[in-house]
């Protein structure tokens, strides 16, 4: 049998002692895997050379971490803590990052390894994490059951992928008694992209459009998590969580945006009063709901009468905003708002 591929696990280790061992580091790591050294000189040349390290001197050479970062590390998920990752593995190495992107960095990480490690009923959970060419990339990958089956499993949903607009609405978890359902939703507005793939289904955002994307790839066991960031983002995470926010005042998480094209399943159009509802589902925990048609060209009188007439008489603490709405959308949801008029509701201004 060919030896496995320890290519990983050396540079991991490497990275991790350079800043203890510069000039005795592939001596040091060499003993540490039982490895010969010139295997571990082999690996610090590609490192190098990729510059991950920077080597100074030639007949007794010393080694730093250059300006570019990588780890990959597969963990056991029981017992394992969100911040021993963050802290003790990836912190080390992107100290070199402004506060900002390290503080986006530590909630993403902790808020995504935390979910794997309480939902997925995984055996492991892998990191991996390049930063270079002025990108951080994060990846958080477990062997569980699957993020879009948890959700829809738990809300009794009749086709998974509508678990996509679950997520997407923000405040769903299926542990209410440990988590508040935002980790998703703020990290994935956190980042300049975002990305889920599980069981042949993707969620996707991108920090360029109010938008989540449902596509198929590969069907596979487990979650993978994908982040990525350009390293001179001014982005805070205060400011991301201050735009969902009630006030300067009031931090609790009352402003979300719906893509409503998610409602659908499959090729069916949106016309019934059942697929209001399901998109109307939960968003009555909101002040503040924002109804993105993207990508939706049509709707029937009644889904626009179920949402912008009865929900919206049923529940006037909550005030709706529709964008990226096309003429023939626009006409149906004004019927809706002038038949409410007239029955004497009133409508909050569209901005």
């Amino acid at each position: 049998m060919p030896r496995p591929d320890r290519s990983a696990e050396i540079d991991a280790a490497l990275l991790k002692a350079v800043s203890e061992h510069p000039s005795d580091l592939v001596s040091m790591v060499a003993a540490q895997l039982g490895l010969s050294r010139q295997r571990i000189h082999q690996q610090v040349q590609r490192l190098v050379a990729g510059g991950y390290l920077v080597k100074s001197g030639s007949t007794r050479p010393r080694y730093a971490l250059g300006v570019n970062r990588k780890l990959l590390r597969t963990y056991e998920r029981a017992g394992l803590a969100d911040d021993r990752v963050w802290f003790a593995d990836l912190l080390p190495l992107l100290g070199h990052l402004p506060r900002n992107l390290l503080d986006i960095g530590h909630h993403g990480v902790t808020e995504m390894v935390n979910n794997a490690v309480d939902h997925s009923d995984a055996r492991t959970i892998v990191i991996r994490m390049d930063c270079s060419g002025g990108i951080l990339r994060v990846e958080v990958v477990d062997d569980g059951v699957g993020i879009f089956r948890k959700i829809s499993r738990a809300l009794d949903l009749p086709d998974e992928r509508l678990a996509l607009l679950e997520l997407s609405k923000g405040k769903l978890t299926t542990d209410p008694q440990r988590h508040s359902g935002e980790g998703i939703f703020f990290t994935s507005r956190m980042f300049d992209a975002y990305r889920i793939e599980s069981g042949g289904l993707v969620f996707d955002h991108g920090a360029a459009y109010d938008d989540d994307l449902l596509d198929d790839t590969d069907e596979s066991a487990g979650t993978r998590v994908l982040m990525r960031i350009a390293t001179d983002s001014k982005r805070t995470a205060r400011e991301v969580i201050d735009q969902f926010s009630s006030g300067p005042d009031d931090y609790s998480f009352a402003r979300t945006i719906v893509p409503v094209r998610l409602a659908k399943v499959g090729d069916e159009n949106l016309v019934s009063r059942s697929q209001a509802k399901r998109l109307l589902q939960r968003v009555d925990r909101f002040r503040t709901v924002v109804l993105d048609f993207e990508g939706v060209s049509t709707i029937g009188q009644a889904f626009a009468d179920e949402i912008f007439r009865v929900f919206a008489n049923a529940h006037p603490e909550v005030e709706f905003h529709h964008v990226h709405a096309v003429p023939e959308v626009q006409q149906m949801i004004r019927r809706a708002e002038v038949l409410r008029d007239e029955q004497g509701g009133q409508l909050p201004l569209l901005p």
